[in-house]
């Protein structure tokens, strides 16, 4: 099996797979970590950091502030600028960012904080807040309570992501202190390719060996054959719900 910094890294081979099956975030729940620093009539400056093609990117734009896009994979920063356009983009991780002291309003995470060292991750994220400022960490985890999506969960493996919060939610160090947190249940409508396109933009999918790669994606294939409906216009669609996870922290 592939090892933790391998996995991290792994995304750019599957950036197409990522973009097609990969969910947005809900904008209830990037409104609601950028409320403590969204006034009116005032620039909101912020960093989506561990980007990746840009999901959480495009609902920080159309929640209104001026982004910046941070990731440690430049095909997936390539493919970020072809989907959120004229959004400035940067080579970095959490640990190290090329942007100035006291730069920003927010630096939100998505599906990313389970990738960071929680010491430097968090020195280096509140360097570039100021004060006042937020730190955002949110999760889309699929469902697991609905049998089936328990099945699919089996079929691909479990994620860090799962692990992390499962025992208990994100680590953030000083200068941070407690968090404040929300969930927002919801659902997706994916079709075959899709669904497919989902399992294979996961690390542990990506990084597998061809025989093993293989055998999940047909497993995944199958629960889609016992599991989908078919719509009014005849389309074939499953419906995977999902839990969004919010963590918001102010920096002092």
């Amino acid at each position: 099996m592939a090892g933790r910094e391998e996995l991290s890294t792994s995304f750019g081979a599957a950036a197409a797979a990522y973009q097609a099956g990969r969910p947005d975030y809900p904008r209830e729940a990037v409104d609601w970590m950028l409320a403590p620093v969204h006034h009116p009539g005032r620039a909101l400056r912020a960093a989506d950091v561990g980007a990746g093609t840009g999901k959480l990117t495009r609902t920080m734009v159309e929640a209104g502030a001026e982004v910046v896009a941070i990731d440690p994979d430049p095909t997936m920063l390539q493919t970020l600028r072809a989907s959120v356009l004229g959004v400035p983009t940067f080579v970095g991780t959490a640990e190290r960012m090329p942007l100035p002291d006291a730069a920003l309003d927010a630096v939100l995470l998505g599906q990313a904080w389970h990738w960071v060292d929680p010491e430097h991750g968090s020195a280096e994220t509140a360097r570039v807040l100021r004060s006042g400022g937020v730190l955002g960490l949110v999760w889309n985890i699929r469902d697991e309570s609905v049998p089936w999506v328990a099945e699919l969960t089996t079929a691909m493996h479990g994620s860090h992501a799962e692990q992390l919060l499962a025992s208990g939610g994100p680590v953030v160090a000083d200068p941070y202190g407690a968090a404040e947190y929300r969930r927002w249940e919801w659902s997706r409508e994916l079709d075959r390719r899709s669904l497919v396109d989902m399992a294979a933009s996961r690390s542990y999918v990506i990084t597998a060996e061809e025989q093993e790669r293989g055998r999940i994606l047909a497993a995944v294939d199958a629960l889609f054959d016992r599991h989908h409906r078919v719509t009014a216009g005849g389309a074939s669609v499953i419906d995977l719900p999902y839990v969004t996870h919010a963590y918001r922290f102010v920096r002092p």
